[in-house]
């Protein structure tokens, strides 16, 4: 993939697709946590500074995540404070409005367009019923109204890097393409983690979301990328189902009620095939008159609804991160929005603050789980992804990674 620095973008015309989809305040619909918007300012200034006439495209919300389907107002907003020379906003994706302003930009002056999921073709319940080939995206609404206004295609949104849409996959068959920097840091990193770690190579995987876990699980045993995978949250109960645990019929009916028991198999046969190299809890906390117990896993099952690691277990999982040389981090350990069940998410989060091992943490519970913690520059690489990082790591193809390997050069 060529880089920025490869092309002249002086008095040209540079579309460039970033991933500023932040989380949002349920109520107010505003911004919670810029970090995004943070990563991606370096690239528009670079572009700006090089004389680029800026477009920039990107997606909040979607169809499936409608309550944060809102326009980029503020996410402008946001961008403008952190640079000198303000861009401008409008709420058009890529219509007559769009166009217009488009044509009227001069070099190094910049302007984000409105929300991509406004378009039938950028969301996900049409990629997922069209499956359209990159090709066949030529023909889109997007594309038809973009393509004749743009001389380059930069992609800075390894975050949406899983996703087979337009403006992800179409330009780099017919536009100079390269790749921003925060692409290049994003695979850097998790390629630190995937092709040469420094071992004992260590993965923290919990939280609620288990089916990226197991698909992540397989790939780093199966290729010896992982020393030690420590468990917990859901994924660590169900590793203790599977080694024949009965956790009581609270805590087993709220696992299958959810579907997740369907994960038992797959733990099966990791425990079986990889004995010695998956940790799973000792013990469990849960809460009785407002206070905070652990329960030897010995003891089960128990009716309580288990919620976070026992103090025990903690005090292992401290002991293995303290002695990684490499460690990754996806899904907190508990439900720590919840004051009894916080010790376990804390106490890990401190634990990789202060160790000496590389770290890259990645996913959004685990992101806003680390920053309630600790300071995010604690952490060696923060990846603004969570599905396209959990694919990457998990061995399969991206489509961003496809068409950028084979984008058309100048």
């Amino acid at each position: 993939m060529k880089g920025i620095d490869e092309y002249n973008y002086k008095n040209k015309t540079v579309l460039l697709r970033i991933d500023i989809n932040l989380p949002l305040d349920p109520l107010t619909k505003k911004i919670v946590s810029e970090s995004r918007i943070k990563k991606s300012i370096p690239t528009i200034k670079a572009l700006l500074e090089k004389g680029a006439k800026l477009v920039m495209i990107a997606h909040q919300g979607d169809t499936l995540d409608y309550d944060n389907l809102i326009p980029l107002k503020e996410h402008a907003e946001k961008i403008n404070a952190c640079l000198e020379k303000p861009i401008t906003y409008i709420d058009d994706p890529c219509g007559p409005a769009a166009q217009a302003a488009i044509a009227e930009l001069r070099a190094g002056e910049g302007i984000l367009l409105g929300n991509l999921r406004y378009l039938t073709e950028e969301v996900s319940t049409f990629e997922n019923a069209i499956k359209l080939k990159p090709e066949e995206m030529e023909h889109t609404y997007l594309v038809r109204s973009l393509l004749p206004l743009c001389d380059y295609y930069v992609n800075d949104a390894f975050a949406a890097a899983h996703r087979n849409a337009p403006s992800m996959v179409a330009f780099q068959r017919l536009l100079p393409t390269a790749a921003g920097p925060l692409m290049e840091k994003e695979i850097t990193a998790l390629d630190r983690i995937m092709e040469h770690p420094k071992a004992p190579c260590v993965f923290l995987l919990g939280g609620a979301k288990i089916s990226d876990a197991f698909g992540m699980m397989r790939q780093v045993l199966q290729t010896k990328r992982a020393d030690l995978i420590l468990t917990s949250g859901i994924t660590g109960e169900i590793m203790l189902m599977a080694k024949g645990y009965s956790l009581g019929e609270k805590k087993e009916t709220f696992i299958k009620d959810r579907g997740l028991d369907v994960f038992l198999d797959a733990a099966k046969e990791y425990l079986e095939q990889y004995p010695e190299k998956i940790r799973v809890p000792v013990d469990l906390a849960y809460e009785k008159n407002g206070k905070r117990h652990s329960l030897p896993v010995e003891k089960l099952p128990q009716p309580e609804m288990f919620m976070d690691l026992g103090d025990e277990s903690i005090k292992l999982y401290e002991k293995e991160i303290a002695r990684a040389n490499t460690i990754f981090v996806n899904g907190p350990a508990g439900v720590y929005e919840k004051l009894p069940f916080e010790e376990g998410t804390r106490r890990i989060w401190k634990a990789i603050a202060s160790a000496k091992g590389y770290s890259v943490i990645g996913g959004g519970d685990t992101v806003s789980a680390a920053q309630k913690y600790i300071a995010l520059q604690d952490v060696d690489y923060v990846c603004t992804a969570g599905g396209a990082m959990v694919r990457y790591l998990s061995g399969r193809e991206l489509p961003l990674i496809k068409a950028m390997k084979s984008a058309r050069a100048e």
